[in-house]
């Protein structure tokens, strides 16, 4: 990413009208793993970004604030952005983003303040957990966004595809409970039946 109202110097940001690179890792072992690799606000507003927001933006756990207002980025808001599990602020509003909202995002529960307007999203806004509290000023400026917090509301169709999206996180984590206490039960009738072989 190109920032050119920030610089490096031995791992700080500061104000300069040069460029400033943000290092994201593939490799696991050159993640940042300390909590204090990177402050935990921040904002990367006005600096004329231009791309994808990486998949890897995923991986800033620690990161209570994220502003990435104000650029020129594109693409989708990525998946992995709802494993910022402790983030209490997302501005991406003024970009070019395309797409869905993810739907995980509602999981973000000390997510208080969010804002994606002046995009290009489309389809049917999330409700429930955070986003029953977000001002319709959130999504302005996103004409194909619809849902009942905006007088655009969402026809059957992509009400209905909604409540899909929404369903699939919860219907994975049924599968994945009931798959493991079936994997749990298979391993503890084995292992009966070694032990009274083996004591008999």
């Amino acid at each position: 990413m190109d920032m050119p109202m920030l610089k490096s110097e031995k791992n700080e940001a500061h104000l300069d009208p040069r460029v400033f690179e943000l290092p994201i890792y593939a490799a696991p072992s050159l993640q940042y793993r300390v909590p204090m690799a990177l402050r935990k606000v921040l904002d990367l507003s006005n600096n004329k970004l231009t791309g994808e927001i990486p998949m890897e933006i995923g991986q800033l756990k620690s990161c209570l604030s994220l502003d990435l207002s104000f650029n020129h980025l594109t693409g989708h808001i990525p998946q992995s952005s709802c494993n910022l599990t402790n983030l209490q602020m997302l501005d991406l509003s003024s970009n070019n983003l395309t797409g869905a909202i993810p739907v995980a995002l509602n999981t973000l529960h000390f997510l208080s303040a969010f804002n994606i307007s002046n995009n290009n999203l489309e389809g049917s806004i999330p409700s429930g957990g955070q986003f029953d509290t977000f001002q319709n000023s959130s999504f302005d400026g996103n004409p194909k966004l619809c849902g009942s917090v905006l007088t655009h509301k969402c026809d059957s169709a992509e009400a209905h595809q909604a409540i899909i999206l929404s369903r699939k996180p919860t219907d994975c984590k049924v599968a994945f409970v009931i798959a493991f206490n079936a994997f749990f039960g298979v391993g503890v009738l084995y292992d009966q039946l070694v032990l009274s072989r083996y004591f008999s």
